[in-house]
């Protein structure tokens, strides 16, 4: 599989898509293409699109249906003629290589009580997000789209949390991840023993290690540490290898907290 990201040159702003304090944007770039831009000078910065980027591509490698994901230039002269000032702002200091997701026109948010998703996939669905620590697809924002009628996820930049605070590392890639509970998913998901068995299998050290390989190197030049940005992917490679060796931990985890809500 082909993990590599092509790279585009936003040429038009078109409107925020106000959700949460990220304000990503709708876009058009060089390409003709619109997309979902995220921007490296929104709150969480590029630690956000490190996990949209590692929790993306891990999610495409399992089988999962991703909007296709582009790196995206951003020049320093854009968005100077924008009359809101926080947006300005917001533009300036996204100068660079941001990350960008393929807009699917025309998608609806995913409601769990109008569709019923299968077993399989709740139960990968949740395994995926338990491994990835993503703390945000729940019943009040399930993060998730119909497009076509097929289901798709969408982003990822809420998980991989331990790189905001980046102590003890070691300790949170063993965690059992409590926060599964309010998973939307959860109470479908009956066979999360065979998506760990499954899983386990695909998400091998080479490809793990060429995921974490994508993070461009301007992403990894951090303030609140001395690491090196070879340094820094190695603990990311380090955080994804020990999680899914010790995945008994967060599989149990869900399983517990399954069976206290169905």
């Amino acid at each position: 599989m082909d993990l590599s990201l092509r790279t585009v040159t936003v040429t038009r702003y078109i409107l925020p898509l106000r959700e949460g304090g990220s304000l990503p944007a709708l876009a058009e770039a060089d390409d003709d293409f619109k997309y979902v831009l995220k921007f490296r000078g929104a709150g969480h910065g590029v630690k956000a699109l490190i996990s949209e980027l590692i929790g993306g591509k891990i999610s495409q490698v399992l089988g999962f249906r991703i909007p296709e994901l582009v790196f995206a230039n951003l020049s320093v002269d854009f968005g100077r003629a924008e009359a809101d000032e926080e947006i300005q702002d917001l533009l300036k200091n996204s100068c660079g290589l941001n990350l960008a997701l393929h807009y699917l026109s025309g998608a609806i948010t995913y409601d769990p009580g109008a569709v019923k998703i299968d077993p399989k996939t709740a139960s990968e669905i949740v395994w995926l997000d338990a491994f990835l620590t993503n703390i945000d697809r729940t019943f009040r924002n399930t993060n998730m789209l119909m497009w076509h009628k097929e289901l798709w996820l969408i982003d990822n930049g809420a998980s991989l949390y331990f790189h905001h605070s980046w102590d003890n590392w070691e300790k949170n890639a063993v965690s059992p991840f409590a926060m599964i509970k309010d998973h939307v998913l959860l109470p479908q998901a009956s066979e999360l023993d065979i998506a760990n068995e499954r899983f386990k299998a695909i998400l091998t050290d080479e490809i793990l290690r060429e995921i974490v390989e994508l993070i461009p190197t301007d992403w990894l030049l951090w303030n609140d540490t001395e690491l090196s940005p070879e340094e820094i992917k190695e603990v990311y490679f380090q955080f994804l290898t020990r999680r899914l060796a010790n995945s008994d931990n967060f599989l149990n985890e869900a399983k517990n907290a399954r069976a206290k809500v169905i």
